[in-house]
């Protein structure tokens, strides 16, 4: 750094990295004296660069708020970030603007870049790949969303115009605790003056917005992400599904995609009398034992969980249940498909051992779904002993899933005659 225009530059860079600097602090990183680091400052200022004096003890030199950095003083490190994080945000749903404007963004922070960083950025783009694939975006308003994100921090209230699905418009006052993105939308989520409740609302479907005067308190402990997922969880749907699992509650949350279902613990009798059952000791009331399903358990005559407590959405949800009710039009597209489970699909029923099973205990798993062919999958993914108590139209998926997945492992390849079906427990195999 011998160059004076390259201190210059130096000295450009250490303001922007925020705060205020003293002259003795910028002469020290810039290897200079005092009376230099003032002609450099000087430099700034003819090139039109906001630099403001700080005066008093702790004064020195700052950039004025809302400067926007040239892209040209960008490391490489920092340009590939701003590209690839431009590019990612796009593919998780993240940005907030159309997607024409996000690589407007990056075109012109590509054109001035210097040239051999340019080429090999543009190499990396047109050869990376993702393995994640690209979610579809709900755009909402951007002034909508940081005028939301400025009333959360500072506890302000909003009166909005809300369009729920069905196109039913309202009038509320809400008191925005958070804001969250989750699959390819935006979400705030607090106290809703209409419902009394926290619930949660699509930023998309906000006509208006007003912040109001006044303040308010949020709830010791509150996880807006974990609210929404929940209330994601509450959209109604056709089939409620209700399980018992054994397993720890953190057990089963960490095998089951976020936002599918609510795991609760089971009270310690009926615990202990689901242990019994599937231990072989006894049965509840109602248990019927069917082969390749595990053990499963009549509801009793108990009805599932009303539907009133979620507002029909319209689009199709990620087939959950909570006690959380999620605002008009609070829905997650799935289109009623499977959830990923990660990997091949596992055997229906409990494992060898099941009484002996993990966790050492029993949980409650409950979810909504629109089609109960996928729960097969996900019971299978978790690998873990079951009892369904209800729906019965559920024990027949299941028992569907474990004759094929039967008969895909008795399946053998003969050389001759190709795929052909092994009888069970014939040994039958290619020599």
């Amino acid at each position: 750094m011998n160059r004076p225009t390259a201190r210059v530059l130096a000295l450009l860079e250490i303001l922007q990295a925020g705060g205020t600097r003293t002259v003795a602090e910028l002469a020290d990183r810039l290897g200079v004296d005092e009376r230099t680091v003032r002609r450099y400052i000087g430099h700034l200022i003819d090139l039109d660069v906001p630099v403001r004096s700080v005066r008093g003890r702790y004064g020195g030199y700052r950039l004025a708020p809302g400067y926007r950095m040239p892209p040209l003083m960008l490391t490489d490190e920092e340009a590939l970030a701003v590209l690839l994080g431009l590019v990612a945000g796009r593919r998780a749903g993240l940005v907030t603007t159309s997607v024409a404007a996000a690589e407007s963004a990056a075109a012109k922070v590509r054109r001035v870049l210097p040239e051999a960083l340019g080429r090999r950025l543009d190499a990396l783009l047109a050869t990376a790949d993702f393995t994640a694939p690209a979610r579809p975006v709900v755009v909402p308003g951007t002034d909508v969303l940081l005028m939301f994100a400025e009333a959360a921090r500072d506890r302000r209230p909003v009166a909005i115009g809300y369009t729920g699905w069905k196109g039913r418009r309202s009038e509320r006052t809400v008191h925005p605790y958070g804001i969250v993105a989750h699959s390819g939308r935006w979400y705030v989520t607090g106290a809703d003056s209409a419902s009394g409740e926290v619930r949660m609302f699509r930023l998309d479907r906000i006509e208006t917005a007003t912040v109001l005067p006044g303040s308010f308190e949020v709830p010791e402990g509150f996880d807006p992400a974990a609210r929404v997922l929940s209330g994601l969880a509450g959209v109604p749907y056709l089939h409620e599904v209700s399980l018992r699992v054994r397993g720890t509650v953190d057990q089963v949350r960490h095998r089951l995609p976020p936002g599918l279902a609510t795991v609760t613990e089971l009270p310690a009798g009926s615990a202990r009398e689901t242990a019994q059952a599937a231990a072989g000791d006894a049965r509840p009331a109602g248990a019927d034992a069917r082969p390749g399903g595990g053990m499963t358990e009549h509801a009793g005559g108990t009805a599932p969980p009303g539907s009133g407590t979620a507002d029909t959405t319209g689009d199709a949800a990620q087939h959950t249940t909570s006690t959380t009710r999620p605002a008009d039009g609070a829905e997650e597209a799935a289109g009623g498909a499977a959830p990923h489970t990660g990997g091949a699909a596992r055997h229906a029923g409990p494992p060898a051992g099941a009484g002996e099973g993990e966790g050492g205990g029993w949980v409650r798993v409950r979810l909504r779904a629109e089609r109960l062919e996928w729960v097969p999958s996900v019971l299978a993914w978790l690998d873990l002993p079951f009892v369904i108590e209800y729906p019965d139209a559920l024990r027949d998926h299941v028992h569907a899933l474990a004759r094929r997945l039967a008969t895909g492992a008795d399946m053998v390849l003969d050389g001759a005659e190709g795929a052909r079906t092994g009888g069970a427990g014939t040994g039958s195999r290619p020599a």
